[in-house]
């Protein structure tokens, strides 16, 4: 089992779901249970897919959930666009 903590990709995304969850606040309210919901899903599913896979035994698993986090990497990626594009 790895200590996730150790890993620089489990810290930068970390970082970023961080930055969501503050950058979100600014959000309008009427987004609460729309943007603002999705984009923090997606975001702080990026470190707890990179940490849930380190618990795992075996490589095969620990890819199967770095894949999990590079898709809502993504998806983090295109709702930061959307929301830069809404203003």
């Amino acid at each position: 089992m790895k200590d996730f903590r150790n890993l620089k990709v489990w810290q930068r995304s970390h970082e970023l779901a961080l930055f969501v969850y503050k950058v979100t606040l600014s959000f309008p309210r009427d987004e609460i249970y729309g943007l603002i919901s999705q984009l923090r899903r997606a975001a702080s599913s990026i470190p707890a897919n990179i940490a849930e896979g380190c618990g795992c035994n075996g490589n095969r698993e620990f890819t199967r959930f770095l894949g999990i986090a590079l898709r809502s990497a993504s998806e983090t990626e295109y709702h930061l666009l959307l929301a830069r594009d809404l203003e």
